[in-house]
């Protein structure tokens, strides 16, 4: 089984957020960048497949080479090779077509990523990835089995889970429960070193065009001071008048 990891290039979530060009750019000066965790639990169900079943790992990313630090990391967890696409990711579709290429070249059974990506939230990409390539497409999924072609996958849904079964080839967008956070690697002194000599092959993109672009950025308002109440009427009153969310 050929495997496709899609690893995403993303700001520490403790990282300090600001912007410049009136709003219209992010600023990276002192951003540490980290493999995007949804992904992450991703990869490491990836690497359960390829100790348990054989399977060979591939991680992709679309990105400059300021991504490949994140790249060599998930070299170091265990992944056999990686992809850089060597294109800046202006929109989510723009990022999936440049993937569907990938995929279609490396004739991949199972790609597996995040449900979403932890700067832009936009759950976008693995959906449209899988309609592009005309795969099965599972997301929200917090378990999965490969037996032959056949995949039986748990997912998420409101109120709880819902099991599903597939066929390969198809895309699943993990997220926690894909694999617990307890089971996630780090990588140690002999990854790092392997991950050294194992191939990061940099292909140039398509050039498919981005559908959406940006127009400025915002910083969620601060939060209010704190109000104490003395009896539910008053914090019925106030919720009703002031908050006005009810």
């Amino acid at each position: 089984m050929k495997i496709l990891v899609c690893i995403s290039h993303v700001p520490d979530t403790t990282s300090k957020i600001n912007f410049t060009d009136n709003d219209t750019k992010f600023d990276t000066n002192g951003v540490q960048y980290v493999i995007n965790p949804y992904d992450e639990f991703s990869l490491t169900r990836a690497m359960w497949f390829k100790e348990k079943q054989g399977a060979s790992v591939t991680v992709v990313n679309v990105g400059g080479a300021s991504t490949e630090p994140t790249l060599r990391k998930a070299l170091a967890i265990g992944a056999d090779d990686a992809i850089r696409v060597n294109a800046e990711p202006t929109d989510g579709f723009m990022v999936a077509k440049e993937l569907a290429e990938v995929v279609k070249n490396g004739g991949y059974d199972l790609v597996l990523a995040g449900k979403e990506s932890a700067d832009y939230n936009g759950q976008m990409v693995p959906g449209m990835l899988a309609s592009l390539l005309d795969f099965n497409f599972v997301n929200g999924c917090v378990g999965v089995e490969v037996d032959g072609t056949n995949a039986t996958l748990n997912r998420e849904i409101d109120g709880g889970e819902e099991k599903v079964s597939s066929t390969l080839p198809m895309v699943i967008a993990g997220q926690k429960g894909i694999v617990e956070e307890k089971d996630l690697r780090i990588p140690n002194m002999r990854g790092i070193m392997m991950a050294r000599k194992k191939p990061l092959n940099v292909v140039e993109p398509t050039g498919a065009p981005a559908a959406t672009a940006t127009q400025n950025f915002e910083k969620l308002a601060p939060k209010g001071a704190v109000k104490l109440v003395e009896s539910v009427d008053e914090l019925i009153d106030l919720l009703h008048n002031e908050a006005k969310v009810i």
